[in-house]
């Protein structure tokens, strides 16, 4: 698989809203979905959910997911390695909203992108959820991630293509995480 399709596999997994090549769509994104500060859900949160919670942003914090997918249809005898790098995950104010903030490599391009998505949960297992997001100029995603025990697996499609997930959690280095290349801060140029 190429690193093309990769990033459309970012794309589908965690519903990027565009592979952002412009710092200001970057920073326009951030500003739109980025929770402010330590804000606690608006809704009523019980014990049990808010160890759910905190238990799920530390796994999936300066985390490093590595793994392969597959393509419906097509011979998948040899899968090649992939990785990304999730820097930090957030609950947002309203109901199972998320927000993951990935390092999307993409050719030349490297950026942390904040990126929306829900959460479900089943039982005490999260399941990142995309329901038929279309992101103009490239296409409709959907996808499942189920997030257990140090693993990741799911389904993913984009347009008529799909296929399958998966892979394992590895803690990512701290030259990983500060990786300079394109990086755009949410927050503006310094």
């Amino acid at each position: 698989m190429s690193r093309y399709i990769w990033g459309l596999m970012l794309v589908a997994m965690f519903g990027a809203t565009g592979v952002a090549q412009d710092s200001k769509v970057v920073k326009e994104i951030s500003k739109s979905v980025e929770p402010e500060g330590d804000k606690v859900a608006s809704a009523a949160v019980t014990a049990e959910q808010s160890e759910l919670f905190a238990s799920f942003e530390k796994t999936m914090t300066k985390v490093k997911l590595v793994g392969h997918f597959t393509i419906d249809g097509k011979d998948n005898g040899d899968l090649r390695k992939e990785e990304y790098i999730v820097e930090k995950v957030k609950k947002a104010d309203e109901g199972d909203n998320w927000v993951i903030t990935a390092r999307i490599k993409y050719g030349e391009v490297d950026l942390a992108v904040p990126v929306p998505v829900e959460v479900k949960w089943a039982g005490r297992t999260p399941v990142i959820t995309l329901d038929n997001i279309t992101i103009p100029g490239l296409g409709t995603f959907s996808s499942r991630v189920v997030i257990d025990q140090g693993k990741y697996a799911g389904t993913w499609t984009h347009d008529n293509v799909g296929g399958h997930l998966f892979g394992k959690l590895e803690p990512a280095t701290e030259d990983e995480l500060n990786r300079k290349s394109n990086k755009i801060e949410a927050e503006g140029d310094k």
